[in-house]
């Protein structure tokens, strides 16, 4: 599966991403939601923006979802068409709003009206209108980790449901402002089809108030979160697409003409991406072995920030496992991808591969103690050096 042979003439840790399970993946998503009629798919490019990736992702056809006027630029470099990007985030600063007036971007999902005020000044000052879509917040509780839950009341981010009518109406009174549509977001690493069904009919609901109001809604925007088997990522390397894209198909009531934009991100590139690091020692303690590597919290924050756990695998032998707390070497206490791991046995110079981490890896990556950020890698890039 790895080209171990490969792996060792490269300095570790870096992240090795297999080209051709992303390619199938695109295409299953592609397949999939074009069963439907005006279904629109956009790649969040928060999960991971190397540029080798991007660039994949762009000539397959999908659009991007952006959250900074940083990956809006480098979906721009990237090749993306300023019409297939949207862009989110709770705190657009005036640079980024002017950087996405600028390229042209399809449509910005606002997410207050003092935001909507500002895009509308500084698209004034260029004579240009900006589309938006309002982001609702459902106050849907979604099945998933607290830090990655979005759609409750209390989130920062959205706006109210009973602010909605009295924002549409200020927007519609803005000279460069065109308000298109609405956006939700409930949260990420969703698995349970029924938060899906949930957040479906709550859009009917608020629909059908806006419908006997006489205000027509032209783009739907739900946002992504579908979930990926991390324990099991060589049994399940695809996401159920079909469930999900059939859960918005079954549940949500659309008028005519109306589209449904999708912004998938883990679901896309977790499984394509392993995080690729060498076992620097062996150490055992009172209780337990450690197996520390050279990889840590810089490269990979998901198991220390949100208690993730990633299917960890010795990729350089076939021998009796051994259970490890499998550490890294960042001065911090919960530098830890895992405990009590059952593992091949390991030795010093073993290669470890730590599953599913094409998605919130390498983007997430950080200098902290100096370190060096990790580089990412393509199968196809390693083919090319053999």
């Amino acid at each position: 599966m790895f080209p171990v042979d490969r792996f060792q003439d490269i300095q570790t840790p870096f992240y090795y991403y297999d080209v051709d399970l992303l390619k199938k993946t695109i295409n299953i998503i592609k397949q999939e939601s074009q069963r439907y009629e005006n279904f629109v798919v956009h790649y969040a490019v928060k999960a991971n923006a190397n540029p080798k990736i991007l660039r994949i992702v762009c000539k397959s056809g999908l659009g991007a979802d952006c959250v900074s006027g940083g990956e809006i630029q480098a979906c721009l470099d990237a090749g993306f068409s300023p019409n297939k990007i949207v862009y989110a985030g709770v705190g657009k600063s005036d640079w980024e709003i002017n950087l996405a007036l600028t390229a042209g971007i399809f449509c910005f999902n606002v997410e207050s009206v003092a935001e909507l005020e500002v895009i509308n000044t500084l698209a004034q000052a260029r004579n240009v209108t900006a589309n938006v879509c309002f982001r609702i917040n459902p106050d849907i509780n979604a099945h998933t980790h607290a830090n990655i839950t979005t759609g409750l009341a209390e989130n920062k981010f959205g706006i109210a449901m009973s602010e909605m009518e009295d924002a549409i109406a200020k927007a519609n009174t803005m000279s460069n402002i065109n308000f298109i549509g609405l956006h939700f977001h409930i949260g990420s690493q969703i698995l349970n089809m029924n938060d899906y069904e949930q957040l479906c009919y709550r859009i009917n609901d608020l629909q059908d108030t806006l419908e006997s109001r006489g205000i027509k809604i032209q783009e739907l925007n739900v946002g992504g979160g579908l979930g990926v088997d991390y324990e099991s990522p060589n049994e399940n390397p695809l996401p159920d697409f079909k469930a999900y894209f059939a859960t918005y198909n079954r549940n949500l009531k659309l008028c005519k003409g109306q589209r449904v934009h999708f912004e998938l991100g883990r679901a896309v590139v977790a499984q394509m991406g392993t995080l690729i690091s060498r076992t620097l020692y062996i150490k055992q303690g009172m209780y337990k072995q450690f197996a520390i590597l050279d990889a840590g919290m810089t490269d990979l924050i998901r198991p220390a920030l949100y208690q993730a756990r990633h299917k960890i695998e010795n990729i350089c032998n076939n021998a009796p496992e051994e259970v490890y707390d499998v550490v890294g070497p960042i001065c911090e206490s919960s530098d830890v991808f895992g405990k009590e791991i059952h593992i091949n046995k390991l030795h010093r110079g073993d290669l470890v591969a730590i599953r599913s981490a094409g998605a919130y890896g390498e983007v997430m990556a950080s200098q902290y103690n100096c370190r060096k950020l990790p580089i990412g890698y393509t199968s196809e890039e390693l083919q090319k050096c053999e």
